[in-house]
């Protein structure tokens, strides 16, 4: 998996060398926890998840939101073997987290909302099927560790 041309390799690169990953991580993972309100109980100690507001506005949410970032940011060094590069978080995910995998559809779905929206006019179709596929690997390979 992760045959990418030149187009979807520059276009990665490029979104994610624009990303504020202090903004977008806490964003795309405030979104997630707001829409899918069940996506929540991974998060107990982070304090106040009560509503939407509280969520927005959560410091632990907007810094693990830049850790996932980070986290994609290994896999945009490593689009040759994401799925390699992503084993020791695919255990982690699975057997010490116990994180449900339809969850990381979940929240890239969720990102790829706010890196349109950052992005305006130039996500285009074509850049969305780069970035979208881009995100399918990352998904595939954490659920790899899944049974």
């Amino acid at each position: 998996m992760g045959h990418w041309t030149e187009f979807e390799r520059s276009t990665i690169q490029s979104i994610f060398s624009k990303l504020d990953y202090d903004v977008a991580g806490g964003k795309a993972l405030a979104r997630c926890l707001v829409v899918y309100p069940w996506t929540q109980r991974y998060f107990g100690n982070f304090g106040n998840l009560y509503n939407a507001a509280a969520i927005m506005g959560n410091p632990k949410v907007a810094a693990h939101g830049k850790v996932v970032l980070q986290g994609l940011d290994k896999a945009v060094k490593n689009m040759d073997n994401i799925k390699a590069a992503y084993k020791e978080l695919s255990v982690l995910h699975s057997e010490k987290l116990n994180v449900d995998p339809d969850n990381f559809k979940l929240l890239a779905d969720c990102l790829t909302i706010v890196v349109a929206a950052q992005m305006g006019a130039a996500f285009t179709a074509q850049v969305q099927a780069a970035f979208q596929k881009f995100l399918a690997v990352v998904v595939s390979s954490l659920c790899r560790q899944y049974y």
